[in-house]
């Protein structure tokens, strides 16, 4: 599936509906939706669970053996996590039933990253920390 010229459809106020990462319609005519008809919430949301899965991926969690995987990067899990955080914490107010299960999956990364690390970031100062607080 070729990805849709995203820059005619931001610039249009347009988005691809994608489901489940599987368009339903042929390559040559995604489903768009408005932007103005999505709410807030799944834009976030949409963000927010983008972000997490990245972060899994980074630290090699979706692997049998995440030590020794190839797609994991500490760095990059890093940024992620810490992005995460800001975006949670920034819209925690918004997100309604959803803001628990964000919270959770982010304080779950935080604590895999923590492991994960050979030198272990001080409390306060690991990936997210200074929007959550310390996790330990």
């Amino acid at each position: 599936m070729r990805p849709p010229n995203i820059r005619g459809l931001v610039a249009r106020g347009r988005v691809p509906d994608v489901v489940d990462n599987v368009s339903q319609q042929p390559d040559d005519s995604p489903e768009v939706r408005e932007l103005h008809d999505i709410p807030s919430v799944e834009v976030i949301s949409r963000a927010a669970v983008m972000l997490l899965s990245a972060a899994a991926e980074r630290l090699g969690l979706a692997d049998d053996d995440p030590e020794s995987s190839p797609r994991r990067d500490l760095d990059e899990a890093r940024r992620l996590i810490t992005a995460l955080a800001g975006l949670v914490t920034a819209s925690g107010e918004y997100l309604g039933l959803h803001a628990g299960p964000l919270r959770d999956g982010l304080q779950s990364l935080q604590k895999a990253f923590r492991e994960a690390s050979a030198v272990p970031d001080a409390p306060g100062q690991g990936p997210g920390e200074k929007y959550t607080g310390p996790v330990y």
